[in-house]
């Protein structure tokens, strides 16, 4: 078996697995997640071990990079990366029925892939065309999907049964996937150069964030975490405007839709495909 035959089969396994944690989740309620973290022990434990891979290895690395970086360099390499991301994000607004929004984003990377070297330079932003965060869990979300119950993945961090899916769909949208899959031995290993510098910058970008959780955790880190994770993700698949907890037009007894002040159903845990989306700013 040669290496391309490997990875789709590596791939199709993870693909089986995650469908199979899906189906489980469906299997509950919405509000019985909100009540439960049925994965606590495996939650917890799962974040240590992030929480050691980043202490020892991912941070160490991403302050070396600072160090060897310019503010100029830094940022060139966070458009090139956003830009190839925008890739998907065209691709989600479209599921989601935002054609005005998928319009835009699509535009966004023409003018950064062109006019802006490849995406180094982010110029359809100076023109107002905002970058948008869209990705294929919102989507799932969008079509009805429940999110499941709060799940901590190796190296990845915080996610969800319905997130986890989703991160299958957003590799197959993302064109590194297939230079690492049909590039041979030198487009695999320009993939994972570039994936690891994507990581490297990504962590570079939140490190002023460290205090700040340290600072808010007091002492109950993974509940701060799984809780802002949550609603930051409730956050994006509704726009910025999630359904207020107490307001009967916004519940469904059923758990299988939410209405909005008009009457009219939603998909469960989803939005209404009519807003423009969550813009999303650098974290840097």
């Amino acid at each position: 078996m040669n290496v391309q035959q490997t990875i789709i089969a590596r791939l199709l396994l993870l693909t089986s697995i995650m469908v199979a944690i899906a189906l489980t989740a469906c299997a509950t309620t919405p509000k019985e997640y909100e009540q439960s973290d049925p994965w606590q022990g495996w939650n917890k434990g799962t974040q240590s071990f992030n929480d050691g891979f980043d202490k020892h290895l991912l941070k160490p690395v991403a302050n070396g990079y600072l160090d060897v970086t310019n503010k100029v360099v830094d940022e060139g390499v966070t458009n090139f990366f956003s830009n190839i991301n925008d890739i998907g994000v065209t691709i989600n607004d479209i599921l989601q029925f935002k054609l005005l929004q998928g319009t835009k984003d699509s535009l966004r990377f023409i003018i950064n892939t062109t006019a802006g070297v490849a995406g180094i330079f982010d110029w359809a932003s100076k023109i107002d065309l905002p970058k948008h965060n869209e990705d294929f869990g919102q989507t799932l979300g969008f079509w009805g999907m429940p999110s499941g119950p709060y799940l901590v993945l190796p190296f990845v961090g915080p996610s969800s049964p319905r997130d986890t899916v989703g991160l299958i769909g957003d590799a197959l949208m993302d064109p590194i996937t297939y230079v690492s899959i049909f590039g041979g031995f030198a487009g695999s290993a320009s993939a994972v150069g570039t994936s690891a510098l994507d990581v490297t910058d990504y962590r570079a970008g939140v490190m002023t964030k460290d205090k700040v959780v340290g600072e808010a955790t007091n002492g109950d880190r993974y509940d701060f975490i799984k809780s802002s994770y949550q609603q930051h993700r409730e956050y994006l698949i509704y726009d910025g405007n999630p359904p207020h907890e107490n307001d009967p037009l916004d519940s469904d007894e059923s758990g299988t839709g939410d209405s909005d002040n008009t009457g009219k159903r939603l998909p469960a845990d989803g939005k209404n495909g009519t807003g423009t989306g969550a813009t999303e700013t650098n974290p840097k």
